[in-house]
């Protein structure tokens, strides 16, 4: 998606402030460490905090859809990586990796930052922009984690060496960081999605012929987001450059491929056993009711990093990459689903099979049916996951626990993956091709966030 004009001069005017405030900033600067403590040398806790918060604002804030919240995350992410790169001697920025974004700040080599400090008001000020429209009471839980964590986490906030100088030079840096990163944020068309009416954007109007989307009962709701295959993707240059492979032709005839696959949906929706239920139910990850698709993963990763005491600067780039490829899979899959434009399976089985038969676990959600979504970012973010964690990594997920769903434990980052994505044929809200395009789809965007350079 291309940048306006005005945007463009958005961007160039704060480039000129930043090359005025930092003479340094630059898409891949020295790497010199700028304090005697790197990040390697503190706790993720900084991290795993806001990231928590996060969860929790994407589910109690209204209009957080799953492509939204990948968004946010995505944000989030970069802005810690960001924040403390200039700190970590072996990486680099991902300025000038990333579409439309040439050049960053980085910090002075001679003026040391605090990294816990600069990530967390880097992070602190992401997490306000990201969720403008978050109650009053989530405003204050942003304001007191902000001003707690120091007091929380005294081994990484050491007040005998943390001078009020360095304090405030490194909240400078991170407040900095992310209002840079957020004048990028602004130009990618997906800012301000949470409103009920995009501006400047006429109502969609579905294309009608044989096989295409129609909006589904019970509540026939207009599509979601039928322009976010439009948004800027951050690691792929455009959004077709991660296809699905095409379904079965549509057919309502008897034997044909897409018929055999209406009967599927219809024949295992219809008498699921318990644990085809259990897993339809756990993976739902419902917007307004949990933190989204995007988010159980977040989740994941969350846990992992606390278990394993990783350091702030592994979280930064688990967290950078992680979310990066969840945001794209997104963008990726929407585009695909809003070019496809094929029907779901409720209308199909009305049509030709059953006319009384619904889906009795869920509501099907108010887009195209392919691929599934939640097969294309579950198989990004267990690829990106097995990568950073090994292939072979053992897991327990707490993302349900207080729902009374949980603990559940997998042998690897794929096979809750697959679970993911199978729990939407189980649901009776995806064909089985719509299951495999998206994971072929998923895995390909990872496979670009894979080749992010976080070192030179």
């Amino acid at each position: 998606m291309k940048t306006s004009h005005l945007a463009r001069r958005g961007l160039c005017g704060l480039a000129a402030l930043l090359a005025f405030v930092l003479p340094n900033a630059q898409a891949q600067a020295p790497a010199a460490s700028t304090v005697a403590r790197p990040p390697s040398a503190y706790s993720a806790a900084v991290a795993t905090e806001w990231f928590q918060l996060s969860l929790l604002l994407t589910q109690q804030t209204p209009g957080f859809s799953p492509p939204v919240a990948a968004r946010a995350f995505a944000y989030l992410g970069l802005a810690l990586y960001e924040s403390i790169a200039p700190g970590m001697p072996n990486n680099i920025s991902l300025a000038g990796q990333l579409n439309e974004l040439s050049s960053l700040p980085w910090a002075q080599p001679d003026e040391p930052l605090h990294w816990p400090t600069v990530a967390n008001a880097s992070l602190a000020t992401m997490t306000r922009m990201m969720f403008p429209t978050a109650t009053a009471e989530n405003r204050a839980r942003i304001d007191l984690l902000e001003r707690s964590l120091p007091l929380k986490y005294g081994a990484d906030f050491d007040p005998i060496t943390l001078t009020p100088e360095i304090t405030n030079r490194s909240e400078s840096f991170g407040k900095l960081m992310a209002m840079a990163l957020m004048t990028w944020a602004r130009t990618d068309g997906g800012h301000e999605a949470w409103g009920p009416l995009r501006r400047n954007r006429a109502a969609y109007v579905p294309p009608s012929g044989e096989g295409q989307w129609s909006a589904t009962p019970p509540t026939f709701s207009p599509a979601l987001l039928p322009w976010w295959g439009d948004v800027r993707p951050f690691v792929l240059k455009k959004a077709s450059d991660c296809p699905a492979p095409p379904p079965p032709p549509y057919s309502e005839a008897p034997g044909s491929a897409f018929y055999k696959e209406g009967q599927e949906v219809y024949r295992i929706a219809t008498a699921a056993t318990q644990e085809q239920r259990q897993y339809a139910l756990y993976w739902a990850d419902d917007p307004g009711k949990t933190p989204t698709p995007a988010g159980h993963w977040v989740y994941i990763a969350t846990d992992l990093l606390k278990l394993r005491k990783a350091t702030l600067g592994d979280a930064a780039i688990t967290y950078a990459r992680l979310n990066l490829a969840m945001a794209d899979a997104f963008i990726a899959m929407w585009n695909t689903k809003f070019s496809v434009n094929l029907l779901r399976p409720v209308t199909y089985v009305q049509l030709v099979i059953d006319s009384n038969w619904v889906p009795t676990l869920m509501h099907t959600p108010p887009f195209p049916e392919y691929p599934s979504g939640h097969s294309g970012q579950s198989s990004a973010a267990a690829a990106v996951l097995s990568q950073a964690f090994g292939v072979d990594t053992a897991f327990t997920d707490n993302t349900h626990n207080d729902r009374g769903w949980g603990p559940r434990n997998f042998t690897s980052f794929k096979a809750a993956a697959d679970e993911a994505a199978l729990s939407r044929l189980y649901a009776g809200i995806h064909f089985r091709s719509g299951v495999d395009g998206g994971k072929v789809q998923g895995l390909c965007v990872a496979s670009k966030a894979l080749a992010l350079r976080f070192t030179p």
